[in-house]
């Protein structure tokens, strides 16, 4: 792709401006992105603390990172602060509407100016944060706005939640180039005083209830009511209007349970189930509406029905057994890094996915954009979501790691297709669980806020080994030999009490404490990493010359693990090549190695 046009331009400043709504599960009408060109600097020690001194000597495209080529920048030294700067007209605003500024995501610590002013602060690399911005507005006729945010990131700081973003100057093994600063879509939107700030939807099929949960910000008075009606299949199912008690309105919050229609009749319940084969959605409209009456707010969003269950050692969707076929994504693209190239893209991904005959995907060490999530729901794919790791262990760790991944609950919990959490992977940021008790207290208690947060889905305490509470052992075997794997992974007693006590496929135990492992579903979820590529510095666990034998080998493996009756699941390592990691079944410009028909056959065999 040429990145750079005679014109100056470059083909990623369009689609910049077409990554789609930003936040599918809670929309208005009226919002205007600001992608696109922003002035920028780097301050290479972050020495800078006040923006007026900053001098801005060169353009960014927005929401590109600036490691990326798409930013116009590609600049993947060692820095450690960015500044970003744009001056915007802001939409008239009627009497006590409010103006708010959205980031999707800042890599890492942001810092928000408005007309010289501090606006806001916000801690965390992966997940989102809004200001009310109008306080700070010059109300002068045909004024323009200026914005300017600065993006703190450290590049060698280790406590931090950082995922697979390398710590060395250059990419290395399984770690990739860094992100730094706006790397997710930024907007602004108008809203009034008082407004519906977030919206969470669960659902309940042997009640064949959906619940949801309105958050309001603003003067909420007891007076006012919310109204939500949802939609399917074109017929309204539910419009129903709640009256908020005092206790209600002093804490912004309403909840309350929805009951569908027509729940015991079983055609209707398997045409509005969402699984993968059937990604039913349910249209919501929800109103939070005056003394009157008539709407104050007005937001679009949706949820669906469907069950998450483990019974015994299967795992369960809808009642129904369903084998995880799922693939390992890291979520980079070739020019644009951890940024999608625009909305396209990640709907091509989920289809890619499914069309390879995988059922479900674990996005690993990245909380991805609400996009790929929305397509996810839409085209059907069932996702793990993995907390990004921190790489040691410390009391900084904790709170980091402990308040990012409540920010991406609260942002992510709606979504129906999320049917597991993962807090930890491979013990990273907690590498001496064996020998430290605080590292394994550490790791119990984000699998018990996990559980306390959502108890209606599956927790993975720690994914790869050294599990001391989880719901699903879920093991990292990248053995190259299928006959292997299939005498490790035999289906008795003998061999099940042989793996957890005296096997070490990742030379690590599998489990710690005396954990049980009795009744618990066991999946593969990482194996395989079979490397294509004849650069000299690319890397996988093994590797193979040409096209036809990853096929063979490939098939090889899928037909010993996707039959071992052991497995209530499993994830293939992985889905694209990855800069330097080059185990993919495409390559990482989604380029298949072998025929998509045989991958296809293979993952589902």
């Amino acid at each position: 792709m040429d990145l750079h046009q005679e014109n100056g331009t470059s083909p990623f400043e369009a689609k910049a401006m077409a990554h789609g709504y930003p936040r599918p599960q809670l929309e208005r009408s009226a919002w205007t992105s600001l992608n696109g060109r922003w002035q920028f600097a780097i301050d290479p020690n972050s020495e800078i603390t006040d923006p007026s001194r900053v001098q801005f000597d060169r353009e960014i495209i927005v929401p590109y990172a600036p490691e990326t080529e798409a930013s116009g920048i590609h600049d993947t030294g060692y820095y450690k602060a960015v500044f970003y700067k744009r001056q915007v007209q802001a939409p008239k605003l009627a009497d006590r509407e409010r103006l708010l500024l959205h980031f999707g995501a800042v890599d890492y610590k942001a810092t928000v100016y408005v007309n010289g002013a501090t606006a806001a602060q916000h801690e965390g690399g992966y997940t989102p944060f809004s200001v009310d911005i109008t306080d700070f507005l010059d109300t002068a006729d045909g004024a323009l706005q200026e914005i300017i945010v600065r993006a703190e990131d450290d590049p060698h700081d280790l406590c931090k939640p950082r995922g697979k973003q390398d710590w060395e100057l250059d990419a290395h093994s399984i770690w990739y180039p860094r992100t730094t600063g706006i790397w997710q879509t930024v907007w602004m939107e108008q809203v009034p005083a008082a407004h519906i700030g977030n919206v969470h939807w669960t659902s309940n099929v042997e009640r064949w209830e959906i619940g949801v949960a309105v958050m309001l910000e603003g003067p909420v008075v007891e007076n006012m009511r919310v109204s939500v009606k949802l939609t399917w299949g074109g017929k309204v199912v539910a419009n129903d209007i709640y009256g908020l008690s005092a206790d209600e309105a002093k804490a912004g919050e309403l909840r309350r349970r929805i009951n569908l229609p027509d729940g015991g009749i079983e055609d209707i319940r398997n045409r509005m189930l969402w699984a993968p084969h059937n990604p039913a959605l349910i249209d919501a409209e929800i109103k939070l509406l005056g003394e009157d009456l008539s709407a104050l707010d007005v937001v679009a969003s949706y949820t669906a029905i469907r069950q998450v269950q483990l019974q015994r050692d299967r795992f369960v969707l809808n009642d129904k057994p369903v084998k995880l076929r799922m693939v390992l994504n890291q979520g980079y693209w070739e020019h644009s890094g951890m940024t999608a190239p625009d909305d396209e893209a990640l709907k091509r991904d989920v289809e890619l996915i499914k069309e390879m005959g995988f059922n479900g995907v674990r996005m690993h060490q990245k909380i991805e954009d609400p996009r790929f999530l929305y397509w996810a729901d839409k085209l059907g794919l069932m996702v793990w979501e993995e907390m990004p790791s921190a790489y040691t262990f410390s009391q900084k760790t904790v709170q980091r790691v402990t308040s990012q991944w409540m920010e991406a609950f609260d942002r992510d919990i709606s979504h129906p297709c999320i049917v597991a959490w993962v807090p930890i992977n491979e013990s990273w940021g907690v590498p001496s669980l064996t020998s430290v008790e605080a590292q394994r207290q550490f790791q119990r208690s984000l699998y018990s806020l996990t559980r306390a947060l959502d108890p209606s889905r599956p927790v993975i305490g720690n994914d790869g080994w050294e599990m001391v509470e989880t719901d699903i052992i879920a093991v990292h075997d990248y053995h190259h030999d299928p006959e292997v794997l299939r005498d490790r992974y035999a289906n008795t007693a003998a061999s099940v009490q042989h793996l957890i006590e005296k096997e070490r496929p990742g030379d690590r135990l599998l489990t710690l404490d005396g954990m049980q492992v009795e009744g618990r579903p066991i999946m593969l979820t990482e194996f395989g990493g079979i490397k294509l590529s004849p650069d000299a510095g690319s890397w996988g666990y093994s590797s193979v010359r040409l096209p036809e034998e990853l096929a063979a080998a490939y098939e090889r493996l899928m037909n010993v693990v996707g039959r071992l009756p052991l497995l209530s699941g499993f994830c293939y390592t992985q889905f694209t090549d990855t800069y330097q990691e080059a185990n993919g079944l495409l390559r990482m410009n989604r380029e298949p190695k072998f025929s998509m028909e045989l991958i296809s056959r293979a993952t589902r065999s």
